[in-house]
């Protein structure tokens, strides 16, 4: 039998290049590999005031970019959380199993909480939903960031102590699919490149869009910071700006590092940016053009319904399983 595999993206309306290159972009090659389950995690969104209009249409949005980038819903499940009851049904089951002492550990909570001047209950149990919305699968293999794999090490721990508990396997121990940083598996700010690219970080010009005009793209890219040396070199630790637009270009030429590097020997830092600008507005350009049509033609809606009635059937069995485990069905 096929693994299968889970992954989940929060609603922001337009992902950013590291969305794509770091995630979504294996998503598409994970599915012919594994029976695949990817969410628009609406949920996890509300732990931050939203507007209303404005979620829904970023909803469907993020599900256009799923299916622009490569993601086929005739072979995947794409559907929206909010539309499985099971996961808020599991997700008070998950907190219930789940230590306030591990929740306060939880390096994303910190960091967020110290951003918001209101903080939720939410945002702390938002680990909770995490765990249920990969152990409702069953799923062997989870696709995550580096930010996310403390949530996935929980997620873990939770399943062990769930079958520890009943003396047998009720949840599937996920593993975590992390692509190392030379392939995608973190893109950087362009203006911190000790920050992880963000569409909420304050600054416009530390990310890029996969909706961005060309002309949009190419000055974000021109403006990006880099260093004095002026020689295009990998080095994460020496040289942390330019390490990250050469995988950028890496990730979207096919060409090694090895012979980026090779390639612009003796180039100034002008020139590769040039060429990494164009690199990015062709490789976006199809993902744009698919977003449009799929606008036009109303069909996310359908795609999202379809989607939604087979997570709901393939999440139940193991809803209801713990719940006749907890005693309670």
């Amino acid at each position: 039998m096929k693994k299968r595999v889970f992954s989940g993206v929060q609603p922001s309306g337009a992902l950013t290049i590291g969305n794509y290159l770091g995630a979504i972009r294996n998503f598409a090659q994970l599915q012919h590999e594994a029976e695949c389950f990817f969410c628009v995690v609406d949920l996890h969104s509300l732990t931050v005031p939203q507007d209303p209009v404005t979620l829904k249409e970023n909803i469907k949005n993020t599900a256009r970019l799923f299916i622009a980038a490569g993601i086929d819903p005739e072979v995947s499940t794409i559907f929206v959380q909010s539309q499985v009851p099971a996961h808020a049904e599991l997700s008070w089951l998950m907190e219930c199993q789940t230590y306030i002492g591990e929740l306060r550990r939880m390096t994303q909570f910190k960091d967020k909480s110290q951003k918001q001047e209101a903080v939720t209950s939410g945002l702390f149990t938002y680990p909770a939903l995490m765990a249920a919305d990969i152990l409702l699968y069953n799923s062997d293999l989870v696709p995550v960031g580096e930010d996310q794999k403390q949530h996935l090490e929980l997620t873990r721990d939770l399943a062990i102590r769930i079958n520890n508990r009943f003396e047998e396997e009720v949840f599937t121990i996920p593993e975590p699919y992390i692509p190392p940083r030379s392939k995608g598996g973190k893109i950087m700010s362009l203006t911190d490149p000790l920050e992880k690219m963000s569409k909420s970080d304050a600054n416009p010009k530390s990310f890029i869009t996969l909706l961005d005009p060309p002309e949009v793209i190419k000055k974000k890219i021109m403006s990006a910071v880099t260093d004095s040396e002026a020689v295009i070199r990998y080095d994460e630790a020496a040289k942390p700006a330019v390490s990250n637009l050469m995988v950028i270009h890496s990730l979207c030429s096919g060409q090694s590092i090895e012979a980026i590097t090779a390639h612009y020997e003796g180039v100034g830092y002008g020139q590769f940016k040039k060429d990494l600008a164009d690199l990015v507005v062709e490789t976006l350009r199809p993902l744009q053009e698919k977003v449009e049509e799929l606008s036009a033609s109303g069909a996310i809606e359908n795609i999202l319904e379809a989607g939604a009635v087979k997570a709901r059937e393939a999440a139940a069995p193991h809803l209801h399983r713990f719940q006749e485990k907890l005693g309670i069905r």
